[in-house]
C-alpha cells in the first residue's frame, strides 16, 4: 500500500466490464457487504459501503476503452461518486493535505486495508 491505496490484482476465468462483472456478482455475499455499481467520472466501479469518505473498497474490471478483459483490481481507495470527490478534494485543500493522511492511517483504513484481501478472496472463489 503507497498514500492510502491499496490494490490487489485478479485474473478471472471469464472476460467482463464493470458493468458486467457487477451482473455477476450483485447477489452474492462478501465481508466488505453488498456491492453496488458506482459512476465515477466516465467510468463506473463497483463500490462497497465507504467507513469513511477516505475508506473503501471497490472494484475495476475491464480492459482499455471499456472492452471485457480478465483483468480485474480491488483497491482501497477515497469514497467514489463525483460529488464526494469533489467534497474530499475541496477538504484536502483546505487542510494543506491533512484531510487526506486519514486514508494512509488509522483503524479505519487498517481494516480497509483487510477488507480489500478478504473481497479478492472471495471475488476468486466465486470462480468467475
Amino acid at each position: 500500500m503507497a498514500f492510502g491505496v491499496k490494490i490487489k490484482k485478479l485474473t478471472l476465468k471469464g472476460e467482463y466490464t464493470t458493468e458486467s462483472l457487477y451482473e455477476a456478482i450483485k447477489g452474492s455475499a462478501f465481508t466488505a457487504g453488498q456491492p453496488s455499481l458506482t459512476k465515477q467520472g466516465l467510468a463506473y466501479l463497483i463500490t462497497f459501503p465507504a467507513l469513511d469518505s477516505q475508506n473503501q473498497v471497490q472494484i475495476i474490471a475491464g480492459g482499455i476503452g471499456g472492452k471485457p478483459s480478465s483483468a480485474v483490481v480491488v483497491q482501497k481507495n477515497e469514497e467514489a461518486g463525483m460529488r464526494k470527490l469533489a467534497a474530499n478534494t475541496a477538504i484536502n485543500m483546505i487542510t494543506g493535505g491533512l484531510f487526506g493522511l486519514g486514508s494512509m492511517a488509522g483503524k479505519k483504513a487498517k481494516t480497509c486495508e483487510e477488507l480489500v484481501d478478504k473481497t479478492a478472496e472471495e471475488l476468486s472463489a466465486l470462480g468467475l
